[in-house]
């Protein structure tokens, strides 16, 4: 029978988890997510490029497999698997993801699109920059610790010769805390740390004078504004980033925005992706094509083709809005001070880096120091050896042992016992005159370089200065001009939270379509059929063809209207606007004077038809239609036709209305509602004038002077022809005292009212194109 050796523990499961996850938490801020504020590395990092030195992958040597670093790594100091470690590795090598590259990559080292290539497929050593946050390691500059198994030791933290936290910044996750770093210029950088040795005492306006933002590796343009002034202060803030687009001719009588700078982390895959799905669902109107000629060569460049007529800068303001081209960087400065997680303006990382930086120089003086005296001491010793070479021989042949050799001449010549061991040690045919020369010119400079040392260990001065001497030599050999542009956006509201960057602030707007057929908002009616709205809604351009096509309100610019028609992207005339999602009612009528009402609000679609045309039938008019309402019909015969709105029965979308007026002759030319104090204005010439040479002759008549009649009657006359005239081109009604405009937009002057209905017009020369 066997005896049952089973132990059971009870345990507090509560306790158990609780210790667990408080473990687990510091393990990943401590061992992994945060990088330490003195050298900007996370373990792996440092590790990597720790061991790629041991390696001696050095600038001036062959590459060698990633692989190959990546189980060195493994094997010998980050036990967490080859993924990880190779992944901080490509990251290292990426000249879009670091401002200043610690890794030298050969082969496939992927892109903002791609990931890449397998480790075996790829080579690396250490850059320059590298090889500055690893030198004198072998100085006693830092602490080493344990590896993982305590078999090797490594590097607590490296001697960091140049300031790699603010340069290359840092992103990553941990246990209840995140850490996101933007890059900065290293010239502008190590300018106010110079400025901080100089005077401790510096402020941070002083600082940002010389730091005014980030410096991102793609370039682009940074919006500052109260979030940089924030994060610098307090070490949390945002800013937006923004790609850097120039208008350009692409083609004969064609422009093109052509984007060479992006937005940190954005690719152009990415970008084309989101402006293809803006154009498809009709947020983003005015663009033809998007052309991606990005290569190795030349670097990026991305051209997006506009339709003609179209105005770039409202294109590239929906494009900063619609897609990556403007994304927002949220500032988290999380790093690791003395082991614990600190949130650090940028006057706070300065002054880590500089004492980092004072300790380092201060344990490699000592142990320079320590080195230089003992090589002195032995010198000193080598030389009264040369001096009286004929007594150190005859004291080492009348010894029996060379313990008593030595015991003898440390007695004779008043030598250390390391002298003495020294020259028992040493080959004869160093103790000639040469030797001798040799022997005093080194022992010069090392009291000399004692001295420098001493220097530098008593006096913070000489220690600041050394320090400053270094970061100079530093600055002169790694750094170079800044790619990002700042614009100064002061007084700019910028929205903190990442997660309402895209969203539109909603606020009243008046759209309107001006009698010239453009479009625009603003914050008042102008000159048109205007429409009371707001940034958030959507508004429908109504097109001759039947069809209305929905504009979100924000995508059309503000101040200086432009065509709506080539807005949407069409070369149909546009007919009107409407609410596109209101519950009211509107009224369109047609050349064939079929008249129709739909009640709102409209489908959840991009477009849609709003009547069922017959062949060669279009739409001449659409207005707001309730039931109180009167509405008409103006004829290029010269007749109108008015009635009661509710006589007309709402109808669905596929419908296709009913009789309106009924025409004897010639087509409907204008369908509208009536303005009961208003006017109508109509412009007659010849039907065989050539295009619109011909303005004919114009008719101010007031509206009371119509009758009211009932749907489908032919109507009455409301223009009396002159000689030369036989049809009307041109009719409105328009408010009490109404402007006409002619084809360039300039008004017609003159205007007088004709009382009577059936009269004839002022003849003018300009055509008439609108009338408000």
């Amino acid at each position: 029978m066997t005896k049952n050796t089973e132990r059971i523990l009870d345990i507090d499961v509560a306790e158990e988890m609780r210790q667990s996850f408080l473990e687990y938490s510091y393990s990943v801020i401590y061992s992994r997510a945060l990088p330490d504020v003195r050298d900007g590395l996370k373990p792996v990092q440092r590790r990597i490029v720790y061991q790629m030195g041991e390696m001696g992958l050095r600038p001036d040597r062959g590459h060698v497999k990633s692989a190959r670093v990546t189980g060195e790594v493994m094997g010998k100091l980050h036990p967490h698997g080859d993924g990880a470690i190779y992944d901080a590795l490509v990251r290292m090598a990426q000249a879009f993801s670091l401002r200043l590259p610690l890794i030298d990559g050969h082969g496939n080292f992927g892109s903002l699109d791609d990931g890449p290539a397998a480790a075996r497929y790829t080579e690396v050593r250490l850059t320059a920059a590298a090889m500055a946050l690893n030198e004198s390691l072998d100085e006693n500059t830092v602490d080493f610790v344990p590896n993982y198994d305590a078999q090797l030791t490594e590097p607590e933290v490296l001697p960091a010769a140049l300031p790699n936290l603010l340069v290359n910044g840092a992103s990553g996750i941990a246990v209840g805390m995140a850490t996101n770093m933007p890059p900065h210029n290293l010239g502008e950088v190590i300018d106010a740390l110079q400025l901080l040795l100089q005077k401790p005492k510096a402020t941070l306006e002083q600082i940002m004078e010389l730091i005014p933002g980030p410096d991102l590796p793609g370039g682009g343009i940074i919006l500052l504004g109260e979030g940089i002034s924030d994060a610098y202060q307090n070490g949390r803030g945002s800013f937006k980033m923004r790609a850097k687009i120039s208008v350009e001719s692409v083609a004969p009588r064609k422009n093109g925005l052509v984007i060479t700078e992006l937005p940190l982390s954005v690719g152009p895959e990415r970008v084309i992706e989101k402006i293809r799905d803006a154009v498809n669902s009709k947020k983003l109107q005015g663009i033809s094509n998007v052309v991606d000629l990005t290569d190795r060569e030349n670097g990026l460049k991305l051209i997006i083709e506009l339709k003609s007529g179209v105005d770039p800068d409202s294109v590239i303001d929906a494009l900063y809005r619609l897609t990556p081209l403007e994304e927002n960087f949220g500032i988290n400065n999380v790093a690791l001070v003395k082991g614990r997680p600190q949130q650090l303006g940028l006057l706070d990382l300065l002054k880590l880096y500089l004492e980092h930086r004072l300790e380092v120089t201060t344990r490699r003086s000592k142990t320079r120091l320590e080195k230089r005296q003992a090589r002195l001491h032995l010198i000193e010793g080598l030389q009264q050896a040369v001096l009286n070479i004929d007594e150190v021989i005859e004291v080492i042949r009348a010894s029996d042992t060379a313990d008593e050799a030595k015991k003898k001449m440390m007695k004779v010549f008043d030598l250390s016992d390391l002298q003495s061991e020294y020259i028992l040690e040493l080959k004869l045919r160093r103790l000639t005159k040469l030797s001798i020369l040799e022997l005093e010119a080194e022992a010069d400079v090392l009291r000399k370089e004692i001295e420098e040392l001493k220097n530098i260990l008593s006096d913070d001065k000489v220690l600041r200065k050394t320090i400053s001497k270094e970061l100079a030599e530093i600055q002169k050999t790694h750094a170079n001009p800044r790619r990002t542009e700042l614009l100064d956006v002061t007084g700019v509201e910028f929205v903190k939270k990442p997660s309402e960057v895209k969203e539109i602030e909603d606020e009243p707007t008046v759209v309107t379509l001006s009698p010239t057929g453009l479009i625009g908002r603003s914050e008042q009616a102008q000159p048109g059929n205007s429409l009371s709205t707001s940034l958030r809604r959507d508004i429908g351009i109504v097109l001759a063809d039947g069809k209305a096509v929905r504009i979100h309100v924000s995508d059309l610019p503000a101040g200086k209207p432009i065509s709506a028609a080539k807005f949407a992207g069409t070369k149909q005339r546009v007919l009107g606007i409407i609410d596109w999602s209101s519950e009211s009612t509107f009224a369109l009528g047609t050349a064939s004077g079929v008249v129709k009402r739909i009640n709102g609000p409209l489908p959840d679609k991009n477009e849609v038809s709003l009547i069922g045309l017959k062949d060669r039938d279009q739409i001449v008019g659409v207005c707001d239609s309730d039931d109180k309402q009167t509405v008409g019909f103006v004829t290029s015969a010269g007749n109108i036709l008015l009635f009661a709105a509710d006589a007309v029965r709402p109808q669905g979308l596929p419908a296709a209305g009913m009789a309106g007026i009924n025409l004897t002759e010639g087509r409907a030319i204008y369908f509208g509602s009536v303005i009961e104090s208003g006017h109508l204005i109509t412009a007659a010439n010849s039907s065989q004038a050539l295009g619109k040479t011909d303005g004919g002759s114009v008719k101010k008549t007031p509206m009371k002077a119509y009758p009211r009649q009932g749907r489908a009657s032919k109507g009455v006359r409301c223009h009396k022809f002159l000689k030369s005239e036989d049809q009307l081109y041109f009719a409105k009604f328009v408010a009490q005292t109404p402007t006409v405009f002619d084809e360039s937009g300039k008004e017609v002057p003159g205007l007088e009212v004709e009382a009577k209905r059936d009269g004839t017009g002022k003849k003018i020369k300009s055509f008439v194109a609108g009338a408000n």
